[in-house]
């Protein structure tokens, strides 16, 4: 049988690619290696660690925080393995939700790990053996997986990934995480809430260090609250287990100083590496990078006419979303449209609590480059609705041309940023300035009230409330 496209790997980036190339009238494969759909982002990613860190919230909020409310509540105690078997129940309900889209839009599934025999002809080896389906054009969307250097002894036991993280089914007495990124501080925060003690290391001066500066000093001030511990400037030198604990040994950097650090687990959150393994690339003439990602051009196309490549084995942020619009966008293309991605709006979010969120141009980016701007903040503990909510750490940052006053770029830390965002991303679309943002109506009382007291800070130190 031959399709019209062939979509090697089931995560957003695939699945969604498949969908739409199914709803422009063609027909359509997708090769998953796994037995379930939806890539790291579905089973081992975005969706158990968000509904983890939903759970353990809703456990630090009952100890920490239901007193000061007037609600009084006894004998709070964790139940991981239940809590693991929520998580296990959301991811079973979202791939199956992909599984059944499938059927919706006649997409035809092959279990089994996808590789190239020609650039038309794609080899499925799976538990019933081998076969081969014939197709017009490829898009692969393979994905990422965690980084583990050899000096990590990464066993999967004691020195784990994310992957493992999130089927621990008792709480431990100290984690150390390496890595002061996004996957680090958002499963570090699930286990501090729950008990666990937890020390980062983090080699760069400051967390989460491709955002905004302030996103960091803002994050860590409340992380610290939470009682987690970090070590920055700081690389690991060496990783040892055994069957019931680990030493991570960690050095300052531009000093001698060393020391250990007895942990029940140590979490390697250093990046992730695009996952092209067994796909036979050179059979077809496609030679990776120095980072092993698969050049393209502006389509998302390769080297090879016909093949294309979405997601995380690209350049850029690996996020799930961004290989979403990647997969439409190639999709379209082939159809004949001619579609755009601005990746400079792709929003990037940290679920921690407070989260965080951004989009467009970091601080250090605008001086950098030269471009004249101006800045408005506005703090979470000067509004109405935080203050309700015992949600006051964090802020709103606008960042705004100097000259023509258009939004450059917006950044937050606080509560239900992850969804607020959008209202600077949906400006910015429209290349909207700081007044018109400041000059929207935003119902009282909400969190989007920051986002109207930053710009206003931003258009002139306008801001009503501080």
């Amino acid at each position: 049988m031959k399709y019209d496209v062939v979509v090697i790997g089931s995560g957003p980036g695939g699945y969604v690619g498949a969908i739409r190339a199914a709803q422009l009238g063609m027909k359509v494969a997708i090769v998953e290696k796994y037995n379930t759909l939806g890539g790291t982002c579905l089973n081992v990613g975005c969706i158990p660690s968000k509904a983890l860190l939903d759970s353990s919230e809703h456990y630090h909020n009952a100890i920490e925080r239901f007193g000061e409310h007037g609600i009084e509540t006894s004998a709070v105690k964790v139940n991981m393995k239940q809590m693991i078997k929520r998580k296990n129940d959301v991811v079973d309900q979202t791939c199956k939700g992909v599984e059944f889209l499938m059927k919706k839009n006649k997409i035809d599934i092959f279990t089994g790990h996808g590789s190239f025999v020609t650039k038309n002809i794609i080899a499925i080896d799976g538990a019933d053996g081998r076969k081969e389906i014939e197709t017009d054009k490829v898009i692969i969307a393979t994905g990422s997986k965690p980084i583990t250097p050899e000096m990590f002894n990464y066993d999967k036991n004691k020195v784990i990934t994310s992957t493992e993280a999130l089927n621990i089914e008792k709480v431990p007495t100290k984690m150390v995480i390496v890595g002061g990124g996004v996957i680090g501080l958002e499963l570090g925060s699930v286990f501090a809430r729950l008990g666990t003690s937890v020390d980062v290391v983090e080699y760069m001066d400051r967390i989460l260090p491709t955002m905004d500066v302030d996103c960091g000093k803002e994050l860590i001030r409340s992380l610290k609250k939470l009682g987690m511990n970090f070590y920055l400037s700081h690389g690991v030198t060496g990783v040892k287990a055994t069957k019931t604990s680990c030493t991570v040994s960690v050095k300052k950097k531009d000093s001698e100083e060393t020391f250990d650090i007895k942990a029940d687990y140590c979490l390697v959150a250093i990046g992730r590496k695009p996952y092209t393994d067994g796909l036979n690339l050179t059979a077809i003439g496609i030679q990776t990078d120095d980072k092993g990602r698969i050049p393209v051009n502006d389509h998302l196309e390769t080297s090879v006419p016909g093949i294309y490549a979405i997601g995380d084995v690209i350049r850029g942020a690996m996020l799930a979303h961004k290989a979403e619009e990647e997969g439409i966008l190639v999709a379209e293309y082939i159809s004949g449209a001619k579609p755009h991605i601005d990746y400079n709006l792709i929003p990037g979010v940290v679920y921690t609590w407070p989260e965080v969120a951004a989009v467009g141009k970091t601080e250090d980016e605008l001086k950098a480059s030269g471009t004249p701007y101006k800045t408005g903040k506005f703090p979470f503990k000067a509004l109405g609705r935080a203050r309700a909510s015992m949600d006051t750490e964090g802020m709103v940052k606008v960042l705004a041309h100097k000259d023509t006053d258009e939004i450059l770029g917006v950044h937050m830390v606080g509560p239900r940023v992850a969804d607020v965002i959008m209202e600077a991303v949906a400006l910015m679309e429209f290349r909207a300035s700081a007044e018109d943002m400041s000059r929207i109506s935003h119902p009282h009382p909400t969190y989007t009230e920051a986002v109207k007291e930053a710009a206003l800070a931003a258009t002139g130190n306008r801001a009503l409330h501080v």
